[in-house]
């Protein structure tokens, strides 16, 4: 936590940030030109940064693209803001979101792609395991996720309740255990109206018994389904670390991830 305040406590830092949050996924020139700053000061902020892990650096080909982490943030909420006037909170916080949202209703948007990491305490197999095995994201997800996980194959985000509903479909594009797995990602398939669907890559990356686990949701549809995969994501991933961690999941109901932005 020490990290995380101390790269808070920079104005210029805060304003990375607050620049990250309008567009994420800037390169180096980009923030600089936006912010009228030299790449050396620059680079010295970000790295900051991303030793607290509130910023993440995705690559794509020779750029680094800088991508808000939500991650710590959503902690600190959590041991210190949940326990207090929380929905009074939210209820002022959904006050000021939609008025944002109205005085931005004529300017052009467009939807940024999603970046979430977290570090867990396990092995890349048993993260693996977690992403992949049914039981095991009924438990943390509240739906199982059914598959046999092989290129080219559909998966299933199937409710727990015995109803049979399927409220999430897809497809595995890449599965490269225990590292990387990618799926497609439709939560309103409609075959009279089929859309694009966005795509969810998960990244283990070992380091001793530490895992830092990646989500990149990308291809996103709208800002509405952004709004709603920006508190789903937390609130699965850090059930899924506490089940790892401690053998359960944390005191509140699973995400639905798909009534986020239904």
């Amino acid at each position: 936590m020490d990290s995380i305040f101390k790269a808070l406590a920079d104005p210029t830092r805060r304003l990375l940030l607050d620049r990250l949050r309008e567009k994420n996924g800037q390169s180096l020139r980009e923030l600089c030109d936006r912010l009228d700053m030299a790449r050396q000061s620059a680079t010295q902020h970000l790295g900051i940064l991303e030793q607290a892990n509130l910023v993440t650096v995705v690559r794509r080909g020779r750029e680094r693209l800088h991508y808000l982490n939500p991650a710590p943030i959503h902690e600190i909420e959590e041991r210190w803001i949940s326990g207090f006037d929380k929905p009074r909170l939210q209820a002022i916080s959904a006050i000021k979101n939609q008025a944002e949202e109205y005085a931005m209703t004529n300017e052009p948007t467009s939807v940024p792609t999603y970046v979430y990491v977290t570090y867990i305490r396990a092995s890349a197999e048993q993260v693996w395991q977690a992403l992949t095995d049914a039981d095991l994201t009924a438990r943390y997800w509240g739906h199982a996720n059914v598959s046999d996980w092989q290129p080219g194959s559909a998966w299933e985000h199937q409710r727990v309740d015995g109803s049979g509903v399927v409220d999430v479909v897809g497809q595995v594009l890449k599965a490269e255990p225990p590292t990387r797995l990618v799926i497609t990602f439709d939560d309103a398939p409609d075959p009279e109206a089929p859309r694009e669907p966005s795509v969810v890559t998960f990244l283990v990356e070992p380091h001793h018994d530490i895992v830092r686990l990646t989500v990149t949701h990308e291809n996103l549809p709208n800002l509405e389904m952004l709004n709603g995969i920006s508190n789903g994501w937390p609130a699965v991933l850090a059930n899924l670390k506490s089940l790892l961690e401690t053998g359960d999941v944390l005191p509140q109901a699973p995400w639905e991830m798909h009534r986020a932005h239904a």
